[in-house]
């Protein structure tokens, strides 16, 4: 899986996880990937939604010892 760009939220709380994402999102082409790594625990529900709502895949997320990582891909 190529990611295009990645974004650092590590030590940020909501909403600017979302946000950062966002600001990325709007620099790729379609059908490019973004990794975004975040601490927030809230950013599980958080990208869930974000990605309903705005039309971007969530391609995969995991976690582990308190860093999430998301991939979006922009539609």
């Amino acid at each position: 899986m190529a990611v295009a760009t990645q974004v650092d939220a590590r030590g940020l709380n909501c909403p600017l996880p979302i946000l950062r994402a966002k600001k990325a999102l709007a620099t790729l082409e379609s059908g490019q990937l973004l990794r975004i790594y975040a601490t927030d625990a809230g950013s599980l529900r958080d990208f869930a939604a974000f990605s309903a709502q705005t039309g971007n895949t969530l391609v995969a997320q995991g976690s582990a010892a308190g860093l999430h990582c998301f991939v979006l891909r922009r539609r």
